[in-house]
């Protein structure tokens, strides 16, 4: 992911922000001055946009968590 996922995930097709704004209940222009997802605006961005929570606001949830071995 770069150092904007959110951005990058917007910005890869066209209505993208419309529409998760319309999900959330806040205006496209509120999403694009957004320097960082809101806190309390994380878990709903990331149930819509499949981009974790890890990459949203690592700063908060700390980095992706490496994936665990599976043990046959």
């Amino acid at each position: 992911m770069t150092l904007n996922p959110l951005r990058e995930y917007l910005d890869a097709e066209h209505g993208r922000s419309i529409a998760l704004a319309r999900a959330i209940n806040v205006t496209p222009g509120a999403i694009s001055q957004w320097d960082r997802v809101p806190a309390e605006r994380v878990i709903e961005v990331e149930r819509l946009t499949g981009i974790s929570r890890h990459d949203l606001r690592p700063d908060i949830f700390g980095v992706t968590p490496a994936p665990t071995a599976q043990v046959a």
